[in-house]
């Protein structure tokens, strides 16, 4: 009533500084006697109720009074200077949030009687919301000079927008479009007073609220769209909720972007959260294993309405550096759930940098020592490290959103593809000079010990070999190839780098073929274990048969070579290598054989064969390489091969099969086993071969690893399809547990009943324990060769043991090739005679023991 009457520049010194503060503690004094006195409010009590009624009566006229004092300063003119006002903010603010604060936790401070002053609260609610409506109009007229510095103007108004921010914490689950229109309002003064606010406002606060914002509305959508689908009905009344908070997380997602864009360098801060909030929203949405299950329309609509305003975001954020920190930090440790996302804004990045300078791309491209303790890591490398924490989306597998071709449908792919495929468009299209980054990173990702990691590398390597010059092929082909050689014995690096190999040389053009063989010439035993990588089909007809017949003559001298020396367990390495690269050669060139080379393949395995006993193949795995070798060796000439040598080879296995060989081993069994489906057996060695056959597959049907038991199911049903032996494959079948597992395997039937979500549940398991134990594994693999020839005791505890052990290994062998002899032929008069002599030297060893 007296605000008309008195000058509108004095206002601030004559009344609102004298007033107001009385009138914030009076209204505190209020709350304070209110809330304490809420307990006692009762239907009976009508004491305690009426007073309680007459403090929030008298609450409801303050605010009132309030909002007729800013109406009033409102109404005085267009152009309002801050100073002349500032005590009127922050008191209507102060009492704006107390009042919803008060109301927010009605519930829990009136408890069962919030009924007898719900009217009231009501009241008091809007017209709270009112004043504040009033006052954002006051604010919006208020002027800051950006020439002028004033630091008490500066002071007030960010304060005033912290004010308003803590209000937004308070109603952000009572009142939508309140919430929304503060937000709108505390972006609008922002960016309107930027030039002056920009270095005083919290920033880290402002972003962290809106992110926290947008996380709590994004997840209500999924909650309204979980129930939906449970419910298998379409309530218009839950569907209208629904897009009514899509369409406030999209007015979040937009301020975001909004504010980020304006005050960008000021962020550094909050690059954290915001890369928080993208891995925490694309964690909960399909195709992730921890989203929420919601239908194929909701997906789309949420897509299409919010997710596409994260994209720009990022683009945003591309050129600066401290988010670029962030994602690319080499101490990065996401939980499961975000591991995934992680993998997808490292390919949303990828995508957008061919478009960006060469310095936005070296920025990320290329590693960096930011400080003693803090590096960052080249996304090239973060692609390939965050796909190999992907292991449950790979195996289950999701599939995402492909890429658009000309006239073809849009369809869903795996994460392995669009990985591949967004990798390959960017290796096209990145700045030349980060070639050499790119290089070594496939180089270390082909040597991981991964496997779907290093087959990723080796994708993106062979796509830049068809993609890049021929010389560029070769060049690569060269330096991979003297990769293999100087590898050091048996591992998966090794493996791993013949694979790339043997893919690499497939699209050297021929003349670089003739050079690579003029270079590592197969006439050197050195470069053997070179040709084991290669397939001869690379070759043309006419280059091929001259390869070949150079590799099998260099082959077949160093089979005789260890044939005529001492035999050592020492050069079986040598003689393993050799081995694959006959193998090799008959896996891809057997065309080019002629007539004599294969009896002379023939010739050299059986001899070898001739050298091996159980003995030597349970205890050293150098040995348990040349049985694995030799087997698929010997199948490939099975129609030739000498029925007596297929007894003997049949009759080891089964005695081997019982002391549980090595996987490897048994799956050159299989090879073995189902060559013979080719072979008619002779009526004379049937007895022998047809047992040792049904007890084979029998022993290997019942072995309880998976991957053995999918090929020894794969063998036996191409054995069964072909072989001229048809009673034999009812005995193979040793009870009906195995009857039933071949039976489900021949009708694609799985042998466990798991519903969708429980295989999800599943993976996601099995992906917490994989990752937790990688590094481990990954250690323990790397140290140890697994060909590694090992002693029972350490050799300081008894010198000279391997000896011992190989002298032995020579006496057993020798005693079994005997055995063997006499099994084809009667023994000559002295044989006994030397037994004995034997027998003699055994007994004086053991009385010097």
């Amino acid at each position: 009533m007296f605000l008309p009457h008195m000058n509108y520049l004095t206002l601030e010194q004559t009344f609102f500084s004298q007033a107001l503060p009385k009138t914030v503690k009076l209204f505190d004094d209020m709350m304070c006697e209110l809330t304490s006195q809420a307990r006692e409010l009762s239907s009976q009590n009508l004491e305690i109720q009426t007073t309680l009624r007459n403090i929030l009566q008298t609450m409801v006229q303050l605010v009132g009074a309030l909002t007729g004092c800013v109406q009033h300063v409102c109404a005085t003119q267009e152009s309002i200077i801050l100073e002349n006002i500032h005590s009127l903010p922050s008191s209507v603010l102060h009492i704006i949030k107390s009042t919803l604060v008060h109301c927010k936790n009605s519930e829990s401070v009136y408890s069962g009687r919030l009924h007898l002053v719900s009217d009231l609260l009501q009241a008091l609610f809007k017209e709270a919301y009112s004043l504040q409506k009033q006052l954002m109009e006051l604010l919006d007229m208020v002027c800051m000079d950006p020439l002028v510095d004033d630091s008490d103007d500066i002071l007030n108004m960010v304060m005033i927008i912290h004010s308003l921010l803590d209000i937004c914490s308070v109603i952000s689950s009572m009142d939508h479009a309140f919430h929304a229109n503060t937000w709108k309002f505390i972006i609008k003064q922002s960016l309107k007073h930027q030039s002056v606010l920009r270095s005083h406002l919290k920033h880290k606060d402002i972003i962290t609220s809106l992110c926290e914002d947008i996380l709590f509305s994004f997840l209500s959508c999924l909650q309204l769209c979980e129930q939906m689908t449970q419910s298998d009905a379409q309530d218009n009344a839950d569907y209208r909720l629904f897009q009514k908070t899509l369409k406030l997380c999209r007015f979040f997602a937009n301020s975001l972007l909004h504010y980020t864009k304006e005050f960008l360098p000021f962020l550094s801060e909050s690059c954290g959260t915001l890369h928080q909030l993208y891995l925490q929203i694309h964690s909960k949405f399909p195709p992730s294993l921890y989203a929420t299950r919601i239908s194929k329309a909701q997906q789309e609509e949420i897509a299409g309405t919010f997710l596409v305003t994260l994209d720009p975001l990022i683009s945003q954020l591309l050129t600066f550096h401290p988010f670029v920190q962030v994602v690319l930090d080499s101490k990065l440790d996401l939980p499961c759930e975000l591991q995934f996302p992680q993998c997808l804004l490292l390919v949303v990045v990828m995508d957008k940098l061919p478009a960006q300078p060469k310095d936005v791309q070296t920025l990320w491209c290329t590693e960096s020592q930011v400080s003693e303790t803090t590096t960052r890591v080249s996304l090239f490398k973060a692609i390939f490290s965050s796909f190999e924490q992907c292991s449950g989306e790979l195996s289950l597998p999701v599939h995402l959103q492909g890429v658009k071709s000309k006239g073809q449908a849009q369809v869903a792919v795996s994460l392995y593809q669009h990985v591949c495929v967004h990798l390959c468009s960017f290796i096209v299209s990145f700045h030349p000079s980060l070639f050499a980054e790119l290089d070594a990173v496939l180089l270390n990702a082909v040597l991981s010990a991964d496997m779907i990691t290093s087959l990723l590398a080796m994708d993106a390597w062979c796509f830049l070999a068809r993609y890049g010059t021929a010389e560029l092929c070769a060049h690569h082909v060269t330096i991979v190839a003297h990769l293999i050689k100087s590898c050091p014995g048996e591992c998966y690096q090794s493996v791993n780098l013949s694979i790339l190999l043997k893919r690499l040389f497939f699209f050297m053009a021929p003349p670089h073929q003739v050079e690579f063989i003029q270079k590592f010439s197969p006439k050197e035993a050195e470069n053997l274990p070179l040709w084991q990588c290669i397939s001869f089909q690379a070759l043309s007809v006419e280059l091929r048969k001259q390869t070949v017949h150079e590799v099998i003559r260099a082959g077949i001298a160093e089979c005789k070579k260890w044939l005529s020396s001492s035999r050592t367990l020492g050069e079986l390495e040598s003689l393993n290598t050799v081995l694959s690269v006959l193998l090799a050669v008959c896996n891809s060139a057997s065309e080019a054989l002629d007539v004599g080379q294969q009896i002379a393949i023939m010739e050299v395995g059986k001899q070898l064969w001739a050298f091996l006993n159980i003995k030597q193949v349970t205890d050293q795995p150098y040995v348990q390489q040349t049985l694995s070798l030799l087997l698929p060796l010997l199948g490939f000439f099975i129609q030739t091969l000498d029925p007596q040598l297929i007894s003997q080879v049949m009759t080891l296995q089964t005695s081997l099969l019982r002391l549980e060989p090595p996987d490897h081993v048994c799956l050159a069994m299989l090879d073995f086993v189902s060559s013979l489906r080719k072979l008619f057996i002779p009526q004379a060695i049937q007895d022998n071969i047809l047992p040792n056959l049904s007890c084979i597959f029998a022993l290997l049907l019942a072995d309880k690893n998976w991957l053995l038991e999918q090929h020894t199911l794969e063998a036996f049903t191409e054995f069964a399809e072909g072989t001229n032996h048809e009673e034999i494959v009812p005995q193979c079948l040793s009870s009906e547990e195995m009857k039933h597992k071949v039976v489900s395997f021949l009708e694609k039937t799985g042998f466990v009943d798991e519903t969708e979500a429980d295989k999800i549940e599943r993976i996601k398991w099995e992906k917490g324990i994989f990752w937790k134990h990688f590094t481990k594994v990954t250690t323990e693999v790397a140290e140890r060769s697994p060909l590694q020839p090992f002693a029972k005791r350490a050799r300081h505890e008894f010198p000279l043991e391997e000896e011992y052990r190989s002298a032995l290994q020579g006496v057993a062998g020798g005693l079994e090739a005997t055995e063997s002899l006499l099994q084809k032929a009667p023994a000559p008069a002295w044989l006994l005679m030397e037994m004995e002599v034997l027998q003699e030297k055994i007994d004086k060893l053991k009385r010097l023991l």
